[in-house]
Parts: C-alpha cells; structure tokens; sequence
C-alpha cells in the first residue's frame, strides 16, 4: 500500500512537470518600443495595442519591452484619453502594422509621426 502510494505521487509529479519542460522549448523575440525622441509632438500618453489588446501606455521619454512568441504581430499606436487638454482620441482606428518576430530577434522600434499618424519606426539597439 505504502509503495503504491509514492509511486502515484512520483507519477502525478511527473505529469506535474511536463508542461514547464513544454514552456521551456518555445522560442521568444524581444519587442522594444521607445518613445525616447521628440519626434510625436504631442504631450498626451500613447497607447500600444497588440493583436487589439492595451498592452502598454507611454509618455515621453518612456520605453517598454515585451517578450513575445515568434511570429506575425499586429500593432497599433493610439493616443489615450487622459488629463492633459486634447487627448481625446479621434473617431477612426488607427491602422495596425504588422512586424515579423522571428525566435532570438531583439527588434527596436521608435514612435514616430507622418501625415497618417503614428507608426512604429525601426531604430537601431544602440549598445
């Protein structure tokens, strides 16, 4: 009885730990994104959406990074509602831009500003 019972918990704890050997075999891109420049003139914060979802909020001077699987990835730049006057956001969505992530990349990208808004521009890692 007593043996029956390690072996089941050594079983369970098996089964327990395959998932975080699972996790460990998936491969990430590092996304880097800076507001670093005064290149958005504009002093209200920048929402960074990915695949649709807020994932980050800037001001200026502000960077952000994310660990991200590799592979296509939508993002998108919006201004936020906030304190500051003139913050509101438009009536349109911003348009996304799409970024390949490959397993291993460290990609750098700065907010900047043409006649159709925001986009992300590549910059370079600087170090």
């Amino acid at each position: 009885m007593r043996w029956s019972a390690f072996s089941l918990f050594g079983l369970l704890s098996l089964f327990a730990a395959v998932p975080s050997v699972q996790a460990a075999g998936e491969d990430y891109g590092v996304l880097i994104i800076s507001r670093e420049r005064l290149e958005v003139a504009t002093s209200c914060e920048i929402g960074v959406y990915i695949q649709d979802q807020l994932s980050a909020r800037l001001f200026q001077e502000q960077s952000t990074s994310f660990n991200l699987p590799a592979g296509n990835v939508s993002l998108r730049l919006k201004l936020l509602p906030g304190q500051m006057p003139g913050c509101n956001p438009g009536m349109l969505a911003p348009g996304s831009q799409e970024i390949r992530l490959h397993a291993g990349d460290i990609l750098k990208f700065r907010i900047a500003m043409n006649a159709e808004g925001m986009y992300l521009k590549p910059a370079t890692l600087g170090y």
